[in-house]
Parts: structure tokens; sequence; C-alpha cells
């Protein structure tokens, strides 16, 4: 991903539109508003900024605002602007959590993410790996999670 982001490939922009109607619906059904964009930011600074977060016990909170800025508001992740005001948002020190992250602090452990997550065959965004053993690609309904809940559940010793 180039460092500014890049926009949305003709052939994502085709299968997004397929499903765009769904998932905007489920979103709805939940009381949350999803956003079509046209550009994809590198989310690279998000997923440090997130490491940041996550030793200082604000991780799930602040993930959260930033799926919510990408998704629901259509804003740039990427942008240390964004991403300042999502720290303050969760109670996070902005200065602090920028200074963590350009220092390099968190790069080698978002490198070992993206390492692990290609070495069980992740190639594509969202996918949910429960329990290391199986993938849920795509945003899918809850039923595909109860079913592979079931199947950990059998899979199980007791």
């Amino acid at each position: 991903m180039p460092e500014g982001g890049q926009e949305v490939p003709q052939y994502i922009r085709a299968k997004a539109a397929q499903s765009g109607d769904r998932l905007k619906r489920m979103a709805e059904m939940q009381g949350l508003t999803m956003v079509t964009t046209t550009w994809i930011p590198n989310p690279r600074l998000a997923h440090e900024a997130t490491e940041y977060a996550r030793e200082q016990g604000k991780g799930i909170e602040f993930h959260r605002v930033v799926f919510r800025k990408y998704y629901g508001e259509n804003l740039d992740i990427g942008a240390w602007d964004i991403l300042r005001a999502t720290a303050t948002e969760v109670g996070l020190d902005a200065d602090a959590m920028q200074l963590a992250v350009e220092s390099g602090a968190y790069r080698q452990v978002v490198e070992d993410l993206i390492a692990d997550a290609q070495s069980i065959g992740v190639n594509s965004v969202p996918t949910y790996v429960l329990n290391d053993r199986y993938g849920i690609v795509g945003a899918q309904p809850m039923a595909a999670f109860k079913q592979v809940i079931e199947r950990l559940k059998a899979d199980s010793p007791t």
C-alpha cells in the first residue's frame, strides 16, 4: 500500500457494489452508519497507534473508534489528525501516542502481526480467525460465526 493510500481498484468497487446494500442494511440494523469510499488509506499508522493504545489498556476502544471513523465517517485513518483525535476521544495522550509511533516502537510488532496473518492464509479484510483454526472471510452473518463456534465446541476435548 502506498504511504498516502490508493484509489479503490475497479474490481473491488464492482464487488462492493454487489454486497454494499446488504452490508449497509446490516449496519443500519445495528444502529451503525456505513459509507462507501473510493479511497483506501494506508492503515500502517493506525495499526501502530492501536498497539500503543493496547499497551495503555485502550486497544479495543481505540480500534472501535478507528473503525467508525473509516467505515462510518469515511475519514483517512492514515492521517495523524484523525489518529490524534481518536486518541483524545478514548482518553489517551495524543502527543505521547504520536511520539511513540513515530519512534518506530511498534513497527516490528505490526510487521510480526502481518507475517502471522499471512502465514495462516489471511489475504483480505475483514478476516476473523477463531481459536487459531478457523477463518471467516468477509462480512458474514452471525450464523457463520455460530457455525464455527459449534465446530470448535465439537472439536474441543471435554
